[in-house]
């Protein structure tokens, strides 16, 4: 059986809808043999910032184990046949439910590595793993010239709901109209970046007076062409927070790229850069990431404090709500702010400010309030995977995956008003099994659709979708710059791959 269809059946074996699954006893001893190892790490081909796999530990009656046997349990080695010192980072995460999420960040390219997992001086399942190279890291320039190719590597899904919903209103798009007509509309009030892909180089222009979110852009757009070639494309990325395109689909409506759509706005959603910065520095700069918070969960579910946990800074009306709900209802709600901007004259009502808490600590309270900020909360893609059910505000705001989930699957509606929210909260403490049933949909969730894995394949998906409307040849305009690839002068590399004139035609 290949890896790819182990790793399949593996996610369909995990679905945790399925309470038939066979689980292993307490005090249950793990078993090498039976132990069950998959993921996307476990691939040469599939170039992620941080590379990952996963252990689910199974014991000799092959039953799962749904606790953990210790953190130590497994050892992973990851060497180069070729090289006496691999320049890989490698961290056995936790997840405290049997699982283990195993992620290596690598600093060189290999012409071939090793993966080795141990329990105790023996190997696990089919370890050692060889992963037949080249083995590109992260900052290796070698794009797959055919995106086909990649998306198959990469195991993406043919479609993304929202990435459908929101191409939908555009029957064509117009590179020579809208170079003349978006920076007319929204240069001088708003800050936004113009991009031109040709080539499979970068080049982009700036309208407005704060565009240090730039950054965010141009680090995915170079991480993706490092990866893939993409196609020919010219589009303008909203660098604030709120939606632009107000105008009805009827009418003359422009494309533009956000990290947040809004049911009263039609512009074109991506990851936002929040999720996407955590994946291109998993084991890099940032501290929360998709894969650390499901290591750091919090304590058992009967372990922690049935209170709905809020902190933030003032950047909604409803937030004010909220402290002000805490306050009257202490043993039901404990929220509070770390920051006031917004409503700074109203500090001495709501306030005072407390010390910022870690997230991973939001984790010791059963229930976290998810409440928009300026925009939609960010921070929802974390707290899915945690292991605490979201209460969630309903709102006009949305991430590029708000379409997937459902109320009362993955979280627990709240009225926009928080009119409802103590009698909800309420309720969950009435149903805690099934409240339990929804934060390990939710977590699953999280783990199967918001990975870096995913992150990537939404991105390509919505461009090469995004390509195929032009109507016009996209151009390096006037004023535009090169984005040039990070050099990497103490660990090169050497790409194997070239693109063919046939490849080039079989885009057209």
């Amino acid at each position: 059986m290949t890896v790819a269809l182990c790793w399949c059946l593996l996610l369909f074996c995990l679905d945790v809808s399925r309470p038939e699954l066979p689980v292993a006893q307490a005090g249950s001893v793990p078993s090498a043999g039976k132990t069950l190892v998959w993921g996307p790490g476990l691939e040469a081909n599939i170039v992620l910032p941080a590379r990952f796999f996963y252990i689910q530990t199974v014991d000799g009656s092959g039953r799962n184990l749904t606790t953990s046997p210790g953190e130590k349990t497994f050892e992973v080695k990851i060497v180069s046949p070729v090289e006496q010192f691999t320049r890989i980072w490698i961290q056995v995460l936790d997840r405290q439910d049997g699982s283990f999420l195993v992620r290596y960040r690598m600093y060189a390219s290999y012409s071939e590595l090793h993966i080795h997992i141990m329990l105790k001086n023996k190997h696990v399942a089919k370890s050692p793993y060889v992963l037949e190279g080249p083995v590109y890291h992260e900052g290796c320039n070698c794009p797959q010239p055919s995106g086909a190719t990649w998306e198959e590597h990469m195991k993406c899904p043919q479609s993304f709901p929202q990435i459908d919903k929101d191409l939908s209103v555009f029957p064509s798009v117009d590179p020579d109209r809208n170079a003349q007509e978006i920076p007319q509309r929204f240069g001088q009030r708003q800050s936004l970046c113009h991009y031109t892909i040709k080539d499979n180089k970068i080049y982009v222009k700036t309208f407005g007076e704060h565009v240090g979110f730039r950054i965010f852009m141009d680090a995915i757009l170079l991480s993706l062409t490092r990866k893939v070639w993409l196609p020919d494309m010219e589009f303008f990325v909203n660098l604030g927070d709120w939606p632009l395109e107000k105008r009805k689909p009827t009418e003359k409506i422009h494309p533009i790229f956000s990290w947040c759509g809004s049911n009263n706005t039609r512009d074109i959603v991506m990851p936002t850069y929040d999720l996407t910065e955590s994946v291109l520095e998993t084991m890099g700069r940032v501290s929360l990431d998709m894969m650390s918070v499901q290591a750091n969960t919090g304590p058992p579910w009967p372990l922690k404090n049935a209170t709905a946990f809020w902190r933030g800074r003032d950047s909604r009306q409803e937030r004010l709500e909220l402290v002000k709900l805490s306050r009257a209802h202490p043993e039901m709600i404990d929220a509070a702010f770390t920051n006031f901007f917004f409503f700074k004259h109203d500090e001495s009502l709501y306030g005072p400010l407390v010390k910022h808490v870690s997230f991973f600590d939001f984790f010791k309270y059963k229930y976290q309030i998810n409440i928009d900020g300026t925009v939609a909360a960010y921070r929802l893609p974390y707290l899915l995977a945690g292991d605490s059910v979201v209460l969630k505000q309903d709102s006009g705001y949305y991430e590029h995956f708000y379409d997937e989930l459902q109320p009362w699957e993955h979280y627990i509606p709240i009225r926009a008003d928080l009119g409802d929210l103590l009698e909800k909260i309420q309720w969950a403490r009435d149903h805690d099994d099934q409240v339990r049933k929804i934060t390990q949909t939710a977590q699953q969730f999280a783990r199967n659709h918001l990975m870096g894995d995913s992150i990537f394949c939404y991105h390509y998906k919505l461009f090469q979708k995004y390509a195929k409307l032009q109507v016009t040849e996209p151009r390096v305009r006037k004023g535009m710059e090169l984005v040039d690839q990070p050099t990497d002068d103490l660990f090169p590399c050497s790409c194997h791959r070239t693109r063919t004139h046939t490849q080039k035609k079989d885009e057209l």
